[in-house]
């Protein structure tokens, strides 16, 4: 796949996905045929978007590779379709959420010299916890069901983007031993 077919790719599925998430979160879903999983519990309301919102962190990592920093502008622009269908209180809290957690990203991309696995696992162990308490306090989502379900759901995605680049790595360290 050449380079403009992998940014398109990976910067629209970005893009897509943290739309997607965003509305998710709407109480009355606007996607028809769509239906809204919450549920409640003493921990409080679990929205589906709890559930799946690792990947977005998984696409913004792959995003990053193809275009660097500028990911912000792809964040940036995510947020124009979701101030439309989600309403600015969502739409704000959203893109506030994701900047700290890429300027977080960015932080340890900058600073530290480890292979891209690493940056990836370890910068996670910050923006994780750092977006999903701005999202969620901003949004009024906040309660410890959702907190956790969220962290987990993008560890878990994380985690497998790391082990997928580590298998990559030892793969290509493997060949290049065999020549």
């Amino acid at each position: 796949m050449n380079k403009i077919a992998r940014v398109v790719l990976a910067v629209g599925a970005y893009i897509a996905f943290i739309v997607l998430v965003n509305l998710l979160f709407i109480p009355q879903n606007l996607i028809e045929g769509v239906t809204q999983f919450t549920t409640t519990s003493w921990m409080g309301t679990l929205y589906l978007a709890n559930v799946i919102v690792g990947f977005v962190f998984v696409l913004r990592d792959y995003a990053q590779r193809e275009i660097g920093h500028k990911v912000l502008i792809a964040t940036a622009l995510a947020g124009i379709p979701v101030w439309y269908f989600a309403g600015p209180e969502l739409a704000a809290a959203s893109l506030i959420a994701f900047m700290l957690s890429e300027m977080t990203d960015w932080a340890v991309y900058t600073f530290t010299k480890r292979p891209l696995q690493s940056r990836i696992f370890i910068s996670a162990l910050f923006a994780v916890p750092v977006d999903t308490l701005a999202f969620q306090h901003l949004a009024g989502y906040l309660t410890p069901a959702a907190f956790v379900t969220e962290v987990v759901s993008k560890a878990i995605g994380v985690v497998a983007v790391w082990y997928l680049l580590k298998l990559r790595v030892g793969n290509a360290e493997v060949a290049a031993a065999g020549h």
